[in-house]
């Protein structure tokens, strides 16, 4: 008994912490009065129910899981998505399969089911243009990226978009240097879109502009000495590019 409390007393700092972050989460969407009793008396019982009833829903244990078969067993996981498309012929189950496709190297097979999605209400469908976007870049058909964007070109969420970066890079790649550069350009903003600056700054390089260059990758790295760990977390990767782009560069 007195290790079990023992136990509990050691591990009693990150349960006060997980109560916080339920507590928080409850109140944001307005279910104090039906969950702050249980979490506060039963407090790591009362936010394991919590976290399981209000903040992990099935679809993200739906896609863990998916994940995780398809790390482990990338090819029965794509004969599973052949099996249920098969059953029923679907849009989700043809984008399903198609992203398994492209993330296994299949980038033909991926191409055709992306390219026979993009009917009716689902022409300009972001998701499928973009992953489109990545597999013709994979498959260095640039035309075809360049086509492509056309249908999201407007969309809103595109300018800030991985695929807009493909996108700039395949102009470069057809030799419409002047394009390229213009959509690389549109992407400088302060404090976001590090990818799209990032790859600016190469552009820059490969054209021998390395002064210009070398300005947007020192802005990159003063911008990131001001952020604080949570914030820079999804973009360290284009940090650490940057850090190397500059020591080539100096």
């Amino acid at each position: 008994m007195f290790q079990l409390f023992s136990l509990f007393g050691e591990y009693y700092y990150l349960i006060v912490i997980l109560q916080a972050v339920c507590v928080f989460h409850c109140v944001r969407k307005g279910n104090q009065n039906k969950w702050i009793w249980l979490i506060v008396f039963l407090p790591a019982v009362g936010c394991l129910i919590y976290l399981f009833s209000e903040i992990i829903t099935k679809r993200d244990l739906d896609s863990v899981q998916s994940n995780i078969s398809t790390i482990i067993n990338p090819v029965g996981r794509i004969k599973d998505l052949e099996r249920k498309l098969e059953f029923s012929n679907t849009f989700d189950n043809k984008v399903a399969l198609a992203d398994a496709y492209l993330a296994a190297g299949r980038t033909q097979e991926a191409i055709d089911l992306y390219e026979s999605c993009l009917v009716g209400v689902f022409d300009d469908n972001l998701y499928v243009v973009t992953k489109l976007i990545e597999a013709y870049f994979n498959s260095e058909r640039y035309d075809d990226v360049a086509r492509i964007t056309q249908k999201v070109l407007r969309n809103s969420e595109f300018p800030k978009s991985h695929a807009h970066v493909l996108y700039a890079l395949a102009l470069e790649k057809a030799g419409k240097m002047a394009q390229a550069e213009t959509e690389l350009k549109s992407m400088r903003g302060k404090y976001s879109n590090f990818e799209g600056r990032f790859n600016y700054g190469q552009f820059l390089v490969r054209a021998n502009r390395a002064a210009e260059a070398k300005a947007i990758f020192d802005e990159i790295l003063e911008e990131a000495s001001h952020m604080s760990s949570g914030e820079s977390r999804n973009s360290k990767e284009w940090f650490r590019k940057t850090r190397e782009e500059m020591s080539k560069i100096q």
